[in-house]
């Protein structure tokens, strides 16, 4: 059987470990905990690696694996998914807008996103801190930055992932305090602790989200160009 380590080598060349727009592919098939990664390599006719995905256990889907694909290629793409998945399992599948018609032909979609990808812009983070937001520990050991509001969570954030070089941050406020700049000084103080940990922060956001767009801009990050499909949905059980 070969080991995780030797197929994340087979790997490497079709990653760009300091790019944004692989950022989530790198994490997944070279960081994620081993323990809970499952990584399956695909060769074209020469015998050279062109794709792979990863099934990987998280935090966030307890009871979807999230699958990461990636390849330039739609025919191994569809290769990929029917050797990794299992028929009539549900998945959240992650890959580029490209490989759509090869997730259709595997998978069930129930709510398919197109995701933007932010980098920030340093020199345009604000630099007030609001005295209001604490630090507390979130998954894994990693701080989440939090405002609470009679006793409750109304604003927090904190990371999703991170790997040496980039780290992808979330905030969520609670409907009732919106519009009170509580979200943007949670983002505003998780963003510099993923600076001063030496990553770049990225912001991953749905196509539709208008105000998580503004929320993104106003801390400073802008959109880099590069997309992401993303959804939730079930393989199907006959993939003949």
């Amino acid at each position: 059987m070969t080991s995780l380590e030797s197929l994340r080598l087979r790997v490497r060349s079709l990653l760009h470990f300091s790019t944004p727009a692989d950022a989530l592919f790198v994490y997944y098939a070279f960081y994620h905990d081993p323990r809970r990664t499952t990584l399956y390599v695909h060769e074209g006719p020469a015998g050279r690696v062109d794709g792979f995905v990863a099934v990987c256990q998280t935090g966030q889907h307890l009871f979807r694996p999230t699958v990461v694909l990636r390849t330039p290629s739609v025919e191994a793409a569809d290769d990929l998914l029917r050797q990794a998945l299992a028929p009539g399992r549900p998945y959240y599948i992650i890959t580029t807008p490209d490989l759509r018609e090869a997730v259709d032909r595997v998978m069930r979609i129930e709510r398919p996103e197109i995701n933007h990808i932010y980098r920030l812009d340093l020199f345009s983070l604000p630099a007030s801190i609001n005295v209001l937001v604490v630090a507390e520990q979130g998954l894994g050991g990693l701080p989440r930055f939090i405002i609470r509001s009679h006793g409750e969570i109304a604003a927090e954030s904190g990371t999703n992932w991170y790997s040496p070089h980039f780290a992808e941050v979330f905030v969520r406020t609670a409907p009732a305090v919106q519009g009170r700049g509580w979200g943007k000084a949670v983002l505003t103080t998780c963003t510099r602790w993923v600076v001063r940990s030496g990553r770049q922060p990225l912001y991953i956001v749905n196509d539709q989200n208008e105000r998580s767009v503004v929320l993104a801009k106003s801390v400073g990050y802008t959109d880099t160009g590069a997309r992401e499909f993303a959804g939730e949905g079930i393989c199907c059980s006959d993939q003949s």
